[in-house]
């Protein structure tokens, strides 16, 4: 068995319902994991959209959430996670809209993919300050046991 992400509010590479965009509730979806590899000591996601702004002609990854040091203990995350619900250890980096949580798909053009990445690691990441999305991938460097992606598509109507 491998490293599995997976979400109840949508399959990957299927559409994420509107109530976890900007146009819903803007809500985080409840994510579930499991097949940790062996010798995992944390967990990392980053949620991200490759396709900003518009999917026709890319320039930028639009980072959405960023979490680390999440505990081997947890099995996921439930929908519309506050940061004092988060498993206990875990710590928030800063989303491209300058603070931390999460923020949902709210594209200007087009359909956008959102990738959910889980990365399992041979660590315990040091206290980042809220690192970035690029600050907590250098961080992780030589640190990933294991890495899978989930992702949703979504388009505003």
């Amino acid at each position: 068995m491998s490293l599995a992400l997976t979400s109840s509010a949508f399959n990957h590479n299927g559409p994420i319902p509107k109530t976890y965009t900007c146009q819903g509730k803007n809500i985080s979806p409840a994510l579930a994991w499991s097949d940790l590899p062996k010798g995992t000591k944390s967990l990392a996601l980053i949620v991200d959209d490759p396709d900003a702004p518009d999917p026709a002609a890319p320039k930028m990854t639009w980072v959405h959430w960023v979490l680390y040091n999440i505990p081997v203990s947890a099995t996921g995350l439930k929908e519309a996670v506050a940061p004092a619900a988060l498993p206990p250890g875990t710590r928030e980096g800063a989303n491209d809209w300058q603070r931390t949580g999460y923020g949902g798909p709210c594209p200007p053009i087009g359909r956008h993919r959102y990738f959910h990445k889980l990365h399992a690691l041979d660590v315990i990441l040091p206290d980042l300050k809220e690192p970035t999305k690029a600050a907590l991938e250098k961080a992780m460097e030589g640190h990933v046991l294991a890495k899978v992606e989930l992702m949703g598509t979504y388009k505003k109507n």
